[in-house]
């Protein structure tokens, strides 16, 4: 494959662990190990804790070389308690700031430009009219959908606008990418031509099924018992992501053997806090994100992964934190709606149990059940880790690159631009992760 230059363009990016971050990460490592030219223009970081390093406040731009890529790091405004307007402040610094960083670099072969802020699909526009270079806009939410559908923004002019916006990136971009299927289907319905839609989900590496990653050890250090059933949310903190239903379960679940680990931070990791200690709930445990040893030793320990949804989020959201528990043949236990994308994936997996949004009595007695079962847990962790082998990361990744090389090289394949994605097989992942 012909070797390109590539500007990876984006908010989020490494040392950040949880979030988009990991994903633009692996996109630029993956590109720059083919032995294309990769430049990633981002913000200094600040997720999921809402904050910026001590060194890095008051700085306007920064370029840095990690695992040789550079990367270009913008000042951008951080509101240390987000609300919908401070969000929004947030972005535009972002897109102000990284668009005169981005028109002062050379011009690459394509653009890739990843949302959100959806105000960059805008600003991508501009940016390739003046450098006369093409963008592929890779959409990691659909910010106006999802907001609607949250009722975080109400009909009128600021969601026309947002409209229009997603509208003029979606024409203007030669490529239009998101990570599941319900997304290409939006933007089929939003007009988008079928040949400028790919499909490119969030991956993974995964380990090998044998590895343990020192069993015991997560329990030992924070004094849980074998016995206890030990359930793990890991992940944002966030409005969307609904945890509070697991506060609401652990306060039925007092007494039983069941103990409940919310690991992460966010806008609402606070609150939840607070929430626990009113409620004296001795069977939650609040952690910090954790360096890559422990938190493998608290996946190898937990008994269920928990995978949380609020209400009317869930067809246009599909949360990869899921993909870690598949990854470590975890058993599942998602709080989602009927009709959401993680259900979907439930249902065609066999790999989870799923409770509606609001049911607290539904998951306690989920709780309960899966505690009491471990023959059922580790049917559900199984077939969840046969599953998840079609979103090995290096696989997704070669896959993506092609499509737009391919785009680049002008290749009239005459087959529709989705790209279906099948399973791979135990050997396959071990082929691709040799190469």
């Amino acid at each position: 494959m012909k070797p390109r230059s590539f500007i990876v363009w984006g908010i989020n990016y490494a040392p950040e662990l949880t979030g988009i971050a990991p994903y633009n990460t692996a996109l630029c490592d993956h590109l720059r190990a083919q032995s294309h030219k990769v430049r990633m223009v981002t913000s200094f970081a600040y997720y999921p804790e809402w904050r910026k390093s001590a060194q890095d406040r008051g700085r306007w731009f920064r370029t840095d070389r990690m695992n040789n890529v550079e990367v270009h790091r913008c000042w951008h405004y951080v509101p240390p308690k987000p609300s919908a307007l401070k969000r929004m402040l947030h972005e535009f610094s972002f897109v102000a700031t990284s668009w005169f960083r981005i028109m002062m670099l050379p011009r690459p072969d394509v653009y890739i430009v990843v949302s959100p802020p959806l105000l960059l699909g805008f600003a991508a526009w501009i940016a390739s009219l003046l450098k006369r270079r093409p963008f592929c806009f890779h959409v990691q939410d659909l910010q106006p959908d999802a907001a609607v559908a949250l009722g975080m923004i109400r009909p009128g002019r600021l969601l026309r606008a947002l409209y229009a916006l997603e509208a003029i990136a979606y024409k203007r971009a030669a490529l239009v990418s998101g990570i599941i299927p319900g997304m290409t289907r939006a933007f089929a319905d939003k007009g988008v031509p079928e040949k400028k839609i790919i499909l490119f989900p969030n991956g993974i590496h995964l380990p090998p099924i044998e590895e343990t990653f020192g069993l015991g050890a997560f329990r030992r250090r924070f004094h849980i018992m074998p016995e206890e059933c030990l359930a793990v949310y890991s992940g944002n903190l966030g409005v969307k992501h609904g945890v509070e239903i697991l506060l609401d379960a652990a306060r039925a679940l007092q007494g039983k053997s069941v103990r409940i680990v919310v690991c992460g931070d966010g806008a609402r990791r606070e609150i939840l806090e607070a929430t626990a200690r009113e409620r004296g709930l001795a069977n939650v445990l609040f952690l910090p994100l954790q360096g890559e040893r422990e938190y493998h030793e608290m996946l190898a320990d937990a008994d269920v992964y928990l995978v949380t949804q609020q209400a009317g989020s869930g067809a246009l959201f599909f949360p990869s934190k899921l993909l870690k528990g598949l990854a470590y043949s975890k058993a599942i236990l998602a709080v989602a709606d009927a009709q959401s994308e993680l259900t979907r994936a439930a249902v065609d997996g066999q790999f989870a149990r799923i409770v509606s949004p609001g049911d607290v009595d539904g998951l306690a007695s989920a709780l309960e059940f899966m505690a009491k079962n471990e023959t059922e847990r580790l049917r559900l962790g199984k077939a969840g880790r046969k599953y998840v082998e079609q979103f090995e990361l290096k696989y997704l990744l070669r896959t993506f690159e092609a499509r737009v090389c391919d785009f680049l090289n002008g290749e009239e394949s005459g087959q529709p631009s989705e790209i279906s994605l099948p399973s791979v097989s135990k050997s396959d992942a071990a082929t691709l992760e040799q190469r």
